[in-house]
């Protein structure tokens, strides 16, 4: 059962105004870089989008010409996804990663990205993703990752009274540990701090954080069913 009213219905109207500063718009370039190098199924794959909130990723993989779906807990943020939704046809549901209301092996590839962050029961909704996507599926992750700068932003008194203060991060390493039978390959991004004046939000910079090997700020984990690894 979903909750009537969750923390994200509180924030849902302002969510989408950070991807139009500076920052923001940084910060999704990086997070959609690092994600869709990793999605390599091809135009017309069945694609579900778990945690999709306002539809961010779950437009852009429309655009990509992916048949996808996108769900979330939140009825507020599904209503401003739909509002958006008035020539695309996207299914949207309300809809709790831990019971998915769809048949096994019904996705080529499933997402989930910011999301993991917010779940109580990562193990359990990663089982109901192996159930319901192919046998030769993608599951990918992404994840403000445990350790990085951008952590240590949203566990500050800044964020405190938002959606992060319930927020528990993972690292790599933990997100790996989901299924490492499966595991194919990961990405790590945005290694500049989130302490930079707005102009500083640079390829250029990101780069010369990233030479320091800086820790990724987003991390994405690709998960292939066929596919036998041997990471330990």
């Amino acid at each position: 059962m979903i909750n009537n009213n969750t923390i994200f219905d509180k924030f849902s109207k302002d969510y989408d105004a950070w991807y139009k500063t500076t920052m923001g718009s940084f910060v999704d370039k990086e997070e959609s870089n690092a994600l869709f190098s990793l999605l390599t199924k091809k135009s017309k794959a069945k694609v579900l989008d778990i945690g999709c909130g306002t539809g961010n990723f779950t437009y852009k993989l429309h655009k990509l010409d992916y048949q996808v779906t996108g769900i979330d807990i939140s009825r507020e943020m599904l209503h401003i996804a739909e509002q958006k939704n008035t020539t695309h046809n996207i299914p949207f549901h309300l809809m709790n990663g831990e019971s998915l209301a769809f048949d096994d092996h019904t996705f080529d590839a499933i997402i989930s990205v910011t999301a993991f962050e917010f779940m109580p029961y990562p193990q359990a909704i990663y089982e109901e993703m192996k159930r319901v996507v192919k046998p030769d599926g993608q599951i990918i992750i992404g994840t403000i990752q445990k350790g990085g700068s951008w952590e240590q932003l949203y566990t500050s008194d800044i964020c405190k009274g938002t959606a992060y203060e319930s927020a528990t991060f993972k690292t790599l390493e933990d997100i790996v540990n989901l299924d490492r039978d499966h595991f194919v390959e990961a990405k790590e991004c945005l290694f500049l701090p989130p302490t930079l004046n707005e102009d500083q939000y640079t390829d250029t910079i990101n780069k010369e954080y990233k030479s320091k090997n800086v820790k990724g700020g987003f991390v994405c984990v690709k998960f292939q069913m066929n596919h036998s690894s041997h990471v330990k």
